[in-house]
C-alpha cells in the first residue's frame, strides 16, 4: 500500500511494528558492510592462477623483451593488444600504465593543471573561475580529485540515457568550462549506459574551452551481470569524425578482472596528447610494473579466456544483485523509494523519499550495515534532495547481503512513515 494514502492511525501502528523490528536488529550486534565496490573473496580465487603465470628464467616477452628490466615504459605491445581487444581503442593509441586507472585519471588531471594541453594557451592552475561537470550520481572518487584540484563542480543530471545533454550544451558554452567525468557504460552508480546518440554528441558538441576534455572510465568495459551485456559506442571514433580527437581521455584497467590491488591500468589517448604525455611521463617514471603486464597476457591466453574468466564473475555476482531487488519488493508497492536495476557493473543506485537519506544512513550505521555515506554520490558531499544511496553488494556473502538489505528496507520504512507524519503535522 503507498504510505501517502494511509491514514494516521495506520501509519502510527506501521511505525510500532517497524520500531520493534529494528530494535530485534539492534540487538544482534552486527558487522556488515555494503559501502564500497569491492570484489568478493571468490571472485579474487580465480585469478590466483595469475601467480603462477610467469617461471623462473621465463620472463621475456613476445619480442623477447627481458621484462624484469628497465624500458619499455609505455607498456608491453601485447598488453596494448589485451585492452584494444574489449575497449576497441586501436593499440598505437594506448600507454599501459601501473595498478590503478585513478592514478592515471589524477596524473592526467595534474598535467593538464601544471602543464595545459594539446592546443590550450595556459595550464589550467591559471583559469581562476575553473570548472567541471560531473554526472550525478556518480563516482565520488573523481569528484575527490576535481575538488582537490580547486575546480567549481557543477551537477549535471543522470537520465536513462546518459549525462542531460540540453544541461551539457548550454554549460560548455563557458569557456572556463574544462571538462566532465563520464562512466560510459554501467555508471557508477545507477548503472545506465550511454546511449550511440549521447556519445556522439559528446564527441561532436561545440565547446567554448579549445581545451575542453572528456575524462572517459571505462571502469566496467566488460562487467556484464546480464547474458547479454551492453554495448557502447566507440567514442574514439566519433571524436575523429568530428575533429575532435584531442578531447578524449580514454582509462580503464584489469581492477575487478583480477586483482584491484594488483591489476593494470591504460591510459588511451589522440596522437598528439600521447605525445606530450609521454613527454612528461619520461620525467615521472622510467616504467611502470612490466613483469605484472606479462603475468596478465599469459594467465588470459586470448580472447575467449577473458569472456570466460568474467563468466565466472558474472556468476558469483549475479545471485547477489537479485537478492538486493528480491528483498527491494517489499517497498515495491509503497511509494517511498526508487532504484536501477543493472545489466552490470557493481552498483545499484537508490533514491529514497527526499530529506530522507542521511536519516537511513544514520540508523543503518546504528544497526550495524555500512552504507556509503548519504551525499557520497554528489560533489562536495551535498545531495541537493539527500535522497540518494549507492548500493554495493559484491563484497559481502549471499545471505549477509539478504541480511543486510533486510534491514536497510525495515529502515527505508520507519524513516518513511515518520516523515509523512512530521510533514503532515507542519502542513
Amino acid at each position: 500500500m503507498v504510505y501517502s494514502k494511509m491514514s494516521d492511525e495506520e501509519l502510527l501502528k506501521l511505525e510500532g511494528e517497524l520500531e520493534k523490528k529494528y530494535r530485534e536488529y539492534l540487538g544482534l550486534g552486527l558487522k556488515l558492510d555494503i559501502s564500497r565496490g569491492k570484489p568478493a573473496t571468490a571472485q579474487l580465487d580465480i585469478s590466483d592462477g595469475i601467480l603462477e603465470a610467469l617461471k623462473p628464467g621465463d620472463c621475456r616477452s613476445e619480442s623477447g623483451f627481458d621484462c624484469r628490466n628497465y624500458g619499455l615504459g609505455d607498456g608491453l605491445p601485447e598488453m596494448k593488444r589485451f585492452f584494444s581487444g574489449f575497449t576497441g581503442v586501436p593499440e598505437k593509441n594506448i600507454i599501459v600504465g601501473g595498478n590503478s586507472s585513478l592514478q592515471l585519471m589524477y596524473d592526467a588531471m595534474v598535467r593538464c593543471m601544471l602543464y595545459g594541453t594539446v592546443g590550450s594557451e595556459r595550464p589550467w592552475c591559471e583559469v581562476k573561475g575553473r570548472k567541471w561537470l560531473c554526472v550525478v550520481p556518480g563516482y565520488d572518487r573523481h569528484f575527490a580529485i576535481t575538488e582537490s584540484l580547486g575546480f567549481e563542480m557543477i551537477n549535471v543530471d543522470m537520465k536513462e540515457d546518459g549525462p542531460d545533454m540540453d544541461a551539457v550544451r548550454r554549460l560548455v558554452k563557458d569557456p572556463d568550462v574544462k571538462g566532465i567525468w563520464c562512466v560510459p557504460k554501467y555508471s557508477n552508480p545507477t548503472g545506465n549506459t550511454y546511449s550511440d546518440e549521447v556519445v556522439r554528441e559528446l564527441a561532436s558538441m561545440e565547446c567554448a574551452a579549445p581545451d575542453f576534455r572528456i575524462f572517459w572510465d571505462n571502469a566496467y568495459a566488460i562487467h556484464d551481470l546480464a547474458d547479454k551485456g551492453d554495448s557502447l559506442a566507440d567514442i574514439f571514433a566519433e571524436a575523429e569524425k568530428a575533429g575532435h580527437e584531442d578531447r578524449i581521455f580514454y582509462f580503464t584497467s584489469t581492477s575487478k578482472v583480477t586483482y584491484p590491488g594488483a591489476g593494470v591500468a591504460m591510459i588511451a589517448a589522440s596522437a598528439a596528447n600521447l605525445a606530450l604525455i609521454k613527454s612528461i611521463m619520461n620525467v615521472q617514471t622510467i616504467g611502470y610494473d612490466k613483469l605484472n603486464q606479462l603475468r596478465h597476457i599469459r594467465f588470459f591466453r586470448d580472447a575467449d579466456a577473458v569472456s570466460a574468466h568474467m563468466r565466472k564473475h558474472s556468476e558469483i555476482m549475479r545471485s547477489k544483485f537479485d537478492a538486493v531487488l528480491n528483498g527491494f519488493s517489499a517497498i515495491k508497492d509503497c511509494g517511498i523509494a526508487e532504484w536501477t536495476n543493472p545489466r552490470g557493473g557493481y552498483f545499484i543506485s537508490l533514491d529514497v523519499m527526499d530529506g530522507c537519506a542521511s536519516e537511513v544512513y544514520r540508523l543503518c550505521k546504528e544497526a550495524g550495515l555500512t552504507l556509503t555515506g548519504a551525499g557520497a554520490t554528489f560533489p562536495y558531499g551535498r545531495d541537493p534532495r539527500d535522497r540518494n544511496l549507492r548500493i554495493a553488494p559484491t563484497y559481502c556473502g549471499e545471505e549477509e547481503v539478504g541480511t543486510a538489505i533486510g534491514i536497510l528496507v525495515t529502515v527505508i520504512k520507519l524513516v518513511s512513515v515518520r516523515r509523512i507524519l512530521a510533514d503532515r503535522k507542519t502542513a
